[in-house]
């Protein structure tokens, strides 16, 4: 698969959070009422909203899409209410819905209602070598579907402060923000990791596909 092709494979992520604000300790007390009246919006509960952006990777025909649980967000707090819109390559913006996250690894699944999507092959990326060539695709400072090019510059990176479980693919391919939840590929176009994060100089890159596989799997399997 070429990388063009790989393009038309990964989306946009959007997520919103509201948060329910809580009412003003004055909102009850008479003397405030007095000045300010029943309908103050000093009183008044005000919902605060929180918006982050990424990339996803179709990995099925039937609309399951792999992100990082940081581009969605904490979406089990209470009085937390999450909004994921995943925008298409072909321009289609479709509410999604979270079918499961794993803070653990930094992984989260998304489902929108739709069929026939093209999906990136899978790799084993335990095969990956040092100095193998990877392709990173995303949607840095909101340019949609971005492919940048680098090599492997090692493997099994962990205890990098980016997840609990770390097992990391890292790459001098260029990652910046906006990358989180997109591809890394391989040059033959299959998917050996999910981007979640950028050092300096470097990027770390999500583990493997195997693992975001396994994760889709389990995850899926509570639908």
């Amino acid at each position: 698969m070429t990388p063009s092709e790989c393009r038309a494979r990964v989306a946009n992520i959007s997520s919103l959070q509201i948060v329910r604000g809580r009412q003003s300790p004055y909102a009850s007390d008479p003397f405030f009422r007095y000045f300010f009246g029943d309908d103050d919006v000093f009183g008044a509960p005000r919902d605060s909203r929180s918006l982050s952006l990424g990339s996803g990777v179709i990995v099925s025909a039937d609309g399951y899409v792999v992100t990082n649980n940081h581009v969605i967000g904490e979406s089990n707090g209470r009085g937390i209410r999450t909004e994921v819109t995943i925008a298409l390559p072909d321009k289609r913006e479709i509410r999604g819905k979270i079918v499961g996250t794993d803070r653990s690894t930094d992984i989260a699944l998304l489902k929108i209602d739709v069929s026939g999507l093209p999906v990136i092959p899978w790799s084993d990326s335990s095969q990956l070598k040092v100095g193998e060539w990877v392709l990173a695709i995303g949607s840095p400072f909101q340019l949609s579907q971005t492919v940048t090019a680098g090599i492997v510059s090692a493997t099994g990176r962990a205890e990098l402060g980016f997840a609990q479980y770390e097992d990391f693919i890292q790459t001098d391919a260029a990652i910046n923000p906006g990358n989180s939840g997109g591809a890394l590929i391989n040059s033959r176009g299959e998917l050996v990791g999910i981007t979640p994060a950028s050092t300096v100089r470097a990027a770390a890159t999500r583990a493997s596909a195997s693992q975001c596989r396994a994760t889709w799997r389990r995850k899926s399997s509570t639908i």
